[in-house]
């Protein structure tokens, strides 16, 4: 894979697929990483490398969710414990998968080899968390902006975290405490009615045929020639997103609204799935 290759986001096309075939491209110490690379794993030391693959089903750390973990092996036994995968900050598109190596007895200098055939598997129990949180997330946005936009002074939606121990949205414009209730109702109607979850391809006509212009995201997001990946929860709101996904609402049952903040002029919508 040259430098400027773009590591094909296999989980964007199918988040089921937890296992995956594919090449090795690079493999680099940590310590041998740009700076910038070395800060996106502040945990990083002597022992760590970051494999890049051509293909990959880990979902980076990045849009409120967290990363997938899991592990790469190859024929040889050598196994690779990832315990992070972030976009590189200096090779555009490619995805750095982080953690050490586990030395079989056979193998006294475990490394992957560039070209070599490598086996994928990520911690299925963890994405299938990281996606309830992060659907939930769009519920509760959508939730919040059908209940409030006509009713809180300069209303829209900002930014989400999606990490189970800090999940919230957040949105310009002062919501009261008095909203809360009425807010979890709307969630968990939207929850019951099972709405599907569904992964569409636009381009910037098909925003604008469904009078979302203000949605389209900047070009410089999108690599020349593709098309933006929104995710339509039918019947409620559609969002440009990379992120994974459960099929339908209900399978974020139950999505709790634990309780609203406020501070400079934006408030914060925390919540949690169980």
């Amino acid at each position: 894979m040259a430098a400027a290759t773009r590591t094909f986001l296999a989980f964007q096309h199918n988040a089921k697929l937890h296992h995956l075939q594919t090449v090795v491209a690079r493999v680099q110490s940590f310590a041998s990483l740009e700076e910038s690379n070395r800060l996106l794993f502040k945990q990083g030391g002597d022992e760590d490398h970051v494999v890049v693959t051509e293909q990959t089903i880990f979902h980076p750390q990045g849009g409120g969710q967290p990363s997938d973990v899991g592990e790469i092996t190859n024929s040889s036994g050598v196994s690779f414990v990832v315990a992070s995968a972030r976009m590189d900050t200096v090779h555009d598109g490619q995805v750095l998968h982080f953690g050490r190596f586990n030395q079989p007895p056979s193998s006294p200098t475990p490394r992957f080899s560039e070209g070599e055939t490598v086996q994928q598997a990520i911690d299925v129990e963890k994405r299938i968390l990281y996606s309830r949180f992060h659907t939930a997330g769009h519920v509760l946005g959508s939730a919040v902006r059908q209940l409030l936009e006509k009713e809180v002074a300069d209303f829209d939606e900002l930014k989400a975290s999606h990490f189970p121990d800090s999940a919230s949205c957040e949105f310009q414009g002062l919501i009261e405490g008095k909203w809360k209730e009425s807010i979890q109702k709307k969630v968990d109607e939207f929850v019951a009615a099972k709405m599907p979850v569904q992964i569409e391809w636009w381009d910037e006509d098909d925003f604008r045929a469904r009078g979302l212009e203000k949605l389209i995201p900047d070009r410089s997001l999108v690599p020349a020639g593709e098309k933006s990946r929104v995710v339509n929860i039918v019947g409620a709101e559609v969002y440009p997103c990379g992120g994974t996904h459960v099929d339908t609402t209900d399978l974020c049952d139950p999505t709790t609204v634990k309780k609203i903040s406020r501070s400079k002029g934006t408030s914060r919508v925390s919540y949690t799935v169980t």
